[in-house]
């Protein structure tokens, strides 16, 4: 099996509405900059992977067929992936696996999303037509009929787990990580809230949106474009020799999903884990050799559509105990100048959230604290769908 690296990765500015640019453009941007960072031509692309969320934001229930000939993948082949939030990891899986079969040699992941296109006449903003378009992706039978929103049903889990362990994820915890992430995205020129200053005190005064997730500890809606290309070991090497990067190896990945009926066994869903994150997370640390997270990566990307669902992810991933995610603040597990790196973009709360690309983004900032820092590994991870059912895992390593 081939060896699988990052030979580039890039993308386009974040924004709650890029008025200048349509997806298509969007998509020819974030594609121009990967290649320029790789410093390869579209002609070396040997196929592409879409990441493409919803149908009803690009207005197209074929959204990336535009796309394949203004990059310049004519007459090469390329596939979509739709995968709810976890979109932009499962694209970035599928682009790994062409490349670690042997099928292709490089590979371009492009993520794309154009949210705020959708617009609604009697409120006149966004908002409500955005909302009821990923309330298209709940069950049709139940979830969608009785009004499903993705902050209702992340709550779902979020509340289940506070219920289970009632002296953990305290409104002062959360409201500090929200600051911390803020603090942070001020060192990615990318983010959508750069330039922003979120103080704890303005996290835990913020209006609640949905039980027990207030306005300041949620992820922002956001248009934008990603990219990133995955080479085999030859190509890797000799990639990153021609562009002065250091390759970053792919060294474990994992993925699952959860049933979406809720139950009492792990047959079903259990509402107060996210077992798709422990899951998917425990088989990307196998295949990598990774026995103790919390001494053996440095630094770590993960979807925070909400803050207290950081949290919780953070316990299943094995770097604090479940009933003890408090503790990435209480004990200095994540602060700035601990021992973890956490979402150093500003994560989604603070980067933005263009869904078929948002994990893109985080491969983008890891593989960047890497370089710069001189870090051996990291790790990124999507989630999505109703009640965080699915997730999606990698291991990034940089190698002397």
């Amino acid at each position: 099996m081939e060896e699988v690296g990052i030979v580039g990765a890039d993308l386009t500015p974040c924004k709650g509405r890029w008025v200048e640019l349509s997806y298509y453009g969007l998509s020819q941007l974030a594609v121009k900059k990967t290649l320029e960072d790789a410093a390869i031509d579209i002609k070396d692309v040997d196929a592409v992977v879409y990441g493409i969320y919803n149908d009803i934001f690009e207005y197209s229930a074929i959204p990336e067929h535009p796309l394949h000939g203004i990059i310049g993948m004519a007459n090469k082949p390329g596939m979509r992936v739709t995968c709810g939030g976890a979109t932009g990891a499962y694209a970035m899986l599928a682009g790994y696996t062409m490349v670690k079969s042997g099928l292709y040699d490089t590979v371009l992941c492009l993520g794309v999303e154009k949210a705020t296109d959708c617009f609604d006449f009697d409120s006149m903003t966004s908002t409500p037509e955005v909302i009821k378009s990923i309330g298209w992706s709940g069950d049709t039978f139940y979830e969608r009929e009785l009004g499903w929103t993705a902050s209702d049903s992340y709550a779902e889990v979020v509340l289940a787990y506070m219920d289970e362990h009632p002296k953990d994820l305290s409104d002062e915890v959360s409201a500090e990580i929200s600051a911390i992430l803020c603090q942070q995205a001020q060192n990615n020129k990318y983010a959508q809230r750069h330039g922003e200053k979120v103080t704890k005190e303005m996290a835990m005064n913020s209006r609640y949106v949905v039980y027990p997730f207030k306005l300041l500890e949620t992820c922002v809606y956001t248009e934008g474009a990603a990219g990133v290309i995955f080479a085999n070991k030859e190509k890797t090497i000799s990639m990153c020799k021609n562009n002065g990067k250091p390759p970053i190896w792919i060294t474990g990945v994992g993925a699952a999903n959860e049933h979406h009926v809720v139950g009492k066994d792990f047959r079903h869903k259990v509402m107060h884990r996210i077992y798709s994150d422990h899951l998917s997370a425990q088989a990307a640390y196998k295949m990598a050799g990774v026995t103790n997270p919390l001494k053996e990566v440095q630094v770590i990307e993960l979807h925070d559509a909400f803050i207290k669902q950081l949290q919780v992810t953070m316990a299943e991933f094995g770097f604090t105990k479940l009933g003890r995610s408090d503790d990435l603040v209480k004990e200095g597990l994540m602060v700035p100048g601990g021992p973890i790196l956490v979402n150093p973009s500003g994560g989604l709360t603070y980067a933005g959230h263009f869904v078929g690309g948002s994990n893109m983004l985080s491969c983008w900032s890891a593989r960047r604290e890497l370089i710069d820092k001189q870090l051996r590994r990291g790790m990124i991870h999507g989630t999505g769908s109703t009640i965080a059912q699915y997730g999606c895992v990698m291991i990034m390593e940089r190698r002397d």
